[in-house]
């Protein structure tokens, strides 16, 4: 039992021993690693200063850097401003020594002209003592000579001053007499010339126009198409265009009544393509007559233009320019406003160039002294002052202006184009068949007419019919309904019969129409 128990506690032994000697192996390998962890922190510490160091000194450099690049641009802008400092300090200078010299100059011009001074005022005392010389010796001779005349100087005077003065008072009055009597006769004998020799020279047309076209056809065969079925191709051409289309017995030619002259040459055209075409329904028609008129409108522009060049009239304002293409279509009394208008022109230029003043200006006054009668709105003033407001509007001369608006009287005249003008007027249309005041009135009465018509709400267009005898009304469907469409007709005719004056009777149609209009896409 004993050697069991020794064997064990000697193992004992050996086991704390060995326990022993692993702690003191375990203590010794941990002082190791804390060795070596301290080092390697110092060698972290020693490479984070290197590397702080190393960023310290690259950023004072780059510092260091800017610091002279701002001191290099500072520098040298200070330099740009002393050497323009410099510059304007030399042409100072130099401006100074200019103007130095310029008053040495002036210093002696002063000098000089106080020396001539100085000459003249020696020159006016010698002259001034000679003069006083002469006045006393004049002075004596005239003592003398009152003396032996017994009249003294003023009396002497007075009685030469009457005796010319009545010599003078006799000789000027017959002498003005002579001159008055020469110029009215001069005067007379050349205004007489001058118009005469302007009449001689102008060639003009004397045919007027009249309500009527007449539009011609190759067969009668044609009318059944236009007339349409139930007529309602002819009443479309007549809604569309505002004229009247007789189809009558007349062979071969189809009657377009209208009293303006522009609706009656889109009817007459717009008839022409219709039958050249071949197709003749509402639709087409209407689509005809909005193409013509659109032909018309360029027409007009191009008439105007031509006009001018014909005329030699350059600058004109394209809206004037319009305007005297409006004329073609428009009358004045029965006379062509256009034609009428050159007439005048060509009198003007005609007259001007025997006075000997500017041909060119009373040309381009008497093309433009009708130009307020075919402005394209209603306005109340008369038609030579709204010509004259139109050409000051257009920045046309104002001898021009003047001309235009004084050629009737309505204001002063202030050049002598406008008589020139207002002769012209006269002689172009008082020649014999030039114009027919009953057309001209009963133009405007049918215009009257439609105007009154189309101041009502609700209507469209309005035209006047059959010589004045017929007003058809275009009314708006979604405005008008038929129960309105009697009531307004009614109010027209009241209207009229208070408002008017006309012979007969008066026949008032209110047209209504109804389109529903889709697209299939």
């Amino acid at each position: 039992m004993g050697e069991p128990i020794y064997i064990i506690i000697a193992g004992l032994v050996g086991l704390g021993v060995g326990a022993l000697l692993v702690g003191l192996f375990m203590k010794g390998n941990n002082k190791k690693i804390e060795e070596d962890a301290k080092e390697k922190a110092k060698i972290i510490l020693r490479e984070a200063e290197m590397n702080a160091e190393s960023v310290k000194k690259d950023r004072i450099l780059e510092a260091k850097e800017k610091y002279l690049r701002l001191k290099s641009e500072f520098e040298e802008e200070v330099n740009k401003k002393k050497s323009i400092i410099i510059t304007n300090e030399n042409k100072l200078k130099q401006k100074e020594q200019s103007l130095n010299k310029e008053l040495e100059q002036i210093k002696r011009k002063e000098a000089e002209l106080d020396s001539k001074k100085e000459n003249l005022n020696a020159q006016l005392h010698a002259v001034q003592v000679k003069k006083d010389e002469l006045d006393r010796v004049t002075n004596q001779r005239i003592a003398d000579l009152e003396k032996i005349a017994n009249l003294t100087r003023e009396e002497a005077k007075d009685q030469l001053i009457e005796m010319l003065k009545d010599e003078a008072n006799t000789k000027a009055s017959s002498h003005i007499k002579d001159i008055l009597d020469q110029a009215k006769l001069s005067a007379t004998k050349q205004a007489k010339k001058i118009v005469l020799d302007t009449i001689q020279r102008t060639a003009t047309e004397h045919a007027i126009e009249n309500c009527v076209s007449v539009f011609n056809i190759e067969s009668d065969d044609i009318k059944g198409k236009i007339i349409g079925r139930e007529g309602r191709n002819i009443r479309a051409l007549e809604a569309a265009t505002g004229v009247e289309i007789v189809v009558d017995d007349t062979p071969e030619a189809i009657i377009i009544s209208g009293f303006d002259p522009v609706r009656r040459e889109i009817a007459r055209l717009s008839l022409h393509r219709l039958v050249q075409d071949g197709r003749i329904h509402p639709a087409r028609i209407e689509e005809v007559v909005a193409k013509t008129e659109k032909n018309i409108d360029e027409e007009i522009v191009e008439i105007g233009e031509r006009t001018c060049i014909e005329l030699g009239i350059h600058g004109l304002h394209p809206e004037l320019i319009r305007m005297v293409g409006r004329m073609r279509f428009r009358s004045s009394y029965g006379q062509n406003l256009l034609q009428h208008s050159k007439e005048v022109a060509k009198l003007c230029a005609t007259m001007a160039a025997e006075m000997g003043l500017n041909a060119k200006m009373a040309k381009r006054a008497g093309l433009l002294h009708d130009i307020g009668k075919v402005y394209p709105e209603e306005a109340e003033l008369p038609h030579a002052i709204l010509g004259m407001e139109l050409a000051k509007k257009y920045k046309e001369h104002p001898e021009v202006c003047n001309a235009i608006g004084a050629h009737h009287d309505e204001i002063e005249m202030t050049s002598m184009i406008s008589p020139i003008v207002q002769a012209s007027d006269a002689i172009s249309g008082s020649r014999p068949g030039a114009r027919r005041e009953i057309m001209d009135s009963y133009i405007k009465r049918l215009k009257d007419l439609e105007d009154l018509a189309l101041s009502f709400d609700g209507v469209n267009k309005c035209f006047a019919m059959q010589a004045g005898r017929e007003l058809r009304v275009i009314v708006d469907a979604d405005n008008v309904s038929d129960q309105t469409a009697g009531q307004l007709s009614f109010d027209i005719s009241q209207k009229i019969e208070k408002e008017m004056q006309y012979p007969g009777q008066i026949k008032i149609t209110v047209i209504r129409e109804m389109r529903s209009v889709s697209y299939a896409k």
